[in-house]
């Protein structure tokens, strides 16, 4: 019954640690130092705590390194949702499309998306093409990926994230 209970414990406090540890990597990479700082404050305590009792139990058994093992794994998913749920910010999407398919770029001009295009050569054929940059939030990533694909299947996209946006306009 001991058993039970530390690996229970091991595992619940490993997902809480390496929970905050997985959402305090992704807000200092917004820029958002003093909530890092804090995090990482209460991500180390948990972990020193949890480590030292995983180290020292006097019980041998393999369910002690499985229930850590899981614990972190499982910290490692929900901090990865509660961050893309949480953190909010914009991504930079960069589109390449043939310059004669012509209606993404339309369709993304009707629906207010403020765009830029730049007219490129493939290095591979020497096919025109044109590259579309836009800035949008995270949360309307997804209509914007469906839209994309409906107009242009075969449009290359490649999307970045964005750590700060200044003087320009997300819609």
């Amino acid at each position: 019954m001991e058993l039970l209970f530390v690996c229970i414990k091991i595992f619940f406090a490993r997902i809480l640690d390496v929970t905050i540890a997985t959402f305090r990597q992704n807000i200092l990479l917004k820029g958002r130092c003093v909530l890092g700082a804090i995090l990482a404050f209460a991500e180390i305590m948990i972990w020193f705590l949890v480590a030292r009792e995983a180290l020292t139990i006097p019980i041998q058994s393999v369910w002690i390194p499985i229930s850590y093992s899981l614990g972190f794994a499982t910290g490692t998913l929900i901090g990865s949702l509660l961050s893309k749920h949480f953190i909010k910010g914009e991504v930079g999407v960069q589109i390449i499309i043939d310059e004669e398919k012509k209606d993404l770029i339309n369709s993304l001009k009707m629906r207010g998306y403020p765009i830029n295009i730049l007219h490129l050569e493939s290095g591979f054929n020497s096919v025109p093409k044109l590259m579309i940059f836009i800035e949008v939030s995270t949360k309307n990533l997804k209509k914007l990926e469906s839209l994309i694909q409906q107009n242009d299947p075969d449009a290359f996209i490649v999307i970045s994230d964005t750590k700060k946006v200044m003087k320009g306009t997300i819609k």
